[in-house]
């Protein structure tokens, strides 16, 4: 058996084919890490107007308008929101926190502004009144006084708690009570988030910090809905409460640990492996295993073959075997690849950062190595990568036909995420048997939840075994009783 593999292995690496593929694999690497350290290195900060639009568009547009029409009206309020909110963007770096506040909590002041003073309805004591808070605004701006407007957000999230306390007090409909309360727990959530940004002295931006910030009061709050919608959950929202846990301890973590998890680098890559080089793996063992049979009957080598001293189900295992080790070298050699490119592009220091994961079984987070990681990762993928190489080599040998058995396996890798969706969508539950919907193990990781009710870890398992069987035996009874004499 050892030399039928040792054999078929050689026959492998002797064809021009795998070199290609791994010489563009290896391409496709460079770029896609040069892609990303370009992009971090040349982020030009918070700025949505470019210099291009304001100059091109919104200048000779606001040259051609006429604010006194009523026709022009609206147009020209919110090109020249855009202009005036650009010029005081423009007094500020532009990787500032000062320009991200503007953006977010100035805007809507210059807005209204405009509107009082060009709009139907204008009124002169109501531009002084908005001017005089946006100049107070820009006064602590140039100061870089960000803590003044995170103290405000703290001030306003603890007013509006003794409010909603005082009002729960005198308050006896059980259904305005329930309103209330959730109300006092979204109020209690950005008083939390606005004592994060003190303590932890969070500048306002769009830098890990912040995006953390955001993702943990929207999760807090989504799990505070999802728990007070109904009595009993459903299926589809324990996913999604499932989803908001996670993202809500995960943000929670990089907040107190002031720790990047979604850098594009070394380890975001290699964190992020099946989703870069998942296709060119499928390509290799599908290459492999959609070839490995049919192409003896279409030489003619297959009657060198089968007069050797073996049997016809040790030749079939030993070909099986071969493209499952091809399966095993392809894996370590692309990892290896972007390991080397990786490390070389953004050093390998991203390294010792753990992979952080909500464990559902426990409720507490999981530090876990990249590589620790990296190997339960391929191990979900396993039924997936399998299923499609059985599925490859079955068609090879039944049909003794290479690019059909490419062909169709290819097809069957990309289509089904459509077919997923839509039963998942319409809760077709006869789909829960079929087999992409159980070949990936992913999201029984941790105890998480399959994404249909009914599905399990074993389930899944059973699942994909049964249809591995079926793409096997018949495999086994066609080429044991193949008339060869005619090839």
């Amino acid at each position: 058996m050892s030399s039928l593999i040792k054999n078929e292995l050689i026959k492998i690496f002797k064809k021009k084919s795998i070199y290609i593929i791994m010489l563009i694999v290896l391409a496709y690497t460079i770029l896609i890490n040069c892609i990303a350290k370009y992009n971090s290195d040349s982020y030009s900060g918070y700025n949505y107007y470019s210099e291009n639009y304001i100059n091109e568009y919104v200048k000779k547009e606001l040259s051609q308008l006429d604010p006194n029409k009523s026709s022009d009206t609206g147009l020209y309020i919110e090109l020249k929101t855009d202009l005036d909110t650009y010029e005081l963007i423009n007094k500020y770096d532009n990787t500032s926190w000062q320009c991200k506040f503007i953006q977010e909590n100035v805007y809507s002041l210059i807005n209204e502004k405009n509107t009082y003073t060009y709009g139907i309805e204008k009124d002169e004591n109501k531009v002084k009144e908005i001017e005089n808070q946006i100049n107070k605004i820009i006064e602590k701006l140039d100061n870089d006084d960000w803590k003044y407007f995170a103290n405000l957000e703290l001030e306003q999230a603890e007013k509006q708690l003794d409010e909603l306390e005082e009002e729960k007090s005198i308050t006896d409909d059980k259904k305005v009570l329930r309103d209330i309360d959730i109300a006092i727990e979204c109020a209690r959530i950005d008083k939390e988030v606005a004592e994060y940004r003190i303590n932890k002295e969070i500048k306002y931006g769009s830098d890990y910090l912040n995006s953390a910030l955001r993702d943990y009061e929207n999760s807090s709050k989504n799990i505070i809905e999802l728990q007070n919608n109904s009595e009993e959950m459903s299926y589809q929202e324990k996913l999604a409460y499932n989803e908001s846990l996670e993202n809500k301890e995960i943000s929670r973590y990089i907040i107190e640990n002031n720790v990047d998890l979604y850098s594009t680098d070394t380890k975001g890559m290699l964190e992020n492996f099946f989703n870069e080089y998942g296709i060119f793996i499928i390509v290799v063992i599908v290459m492999i295993a959609g070839t490995i049979v049919s192409e003896e009957f279409n030489k003619g080598t297959v009657k060198l073959l089968l007069v050797k001293p073996y049997s016809r189900l040790k030749i079939l295992i030993s070909k099986y075997i071969t493209t499952l080790i091809i399966l095993g070298i392809s894996l370590i050699t692309f990892i290896l690849m972007q390991l080397i490119v990786g490390g070389v592009i953004f050093g390998l220091n991203s390294l010792s950062i753990p992979v952080i994961q909500y464990d559902f079984n426990t409720n507490q987070l999981v530090e876990l190595n990249i590589f620790t990681y990296l190997i339960i990762q391929i191990l979900t993928q396993l039924p997936m990568l399998i299923l499609l190489l059985t599925l490859a080599f079955a068609l090879s040998t039944i049909f003794t036909n290479s690019a059909l058995a490419i062909t169709i396996t290819l097809l069957g890798y990309m289509s089904p995420n459509i077919i997923n969706m839509l039963a998942i969508q319409y809760n077709v539950e006869i789909m829960k048997y079929f087999v992409t919907m159980n070949w990936d193990l992913s999201p029984y990781l941790f105890g998480g939840l399959a994404s249909m009710e009914g599905m399990s870890l074993g389930f899944s398992i059973i699942v994909s075994i049964i249809y591995l069987l079926l793409m096997i035996i018949p495999t086994y009874i066609i080429f044991k009783k193949r008339n060869i004499k005619n090839i």
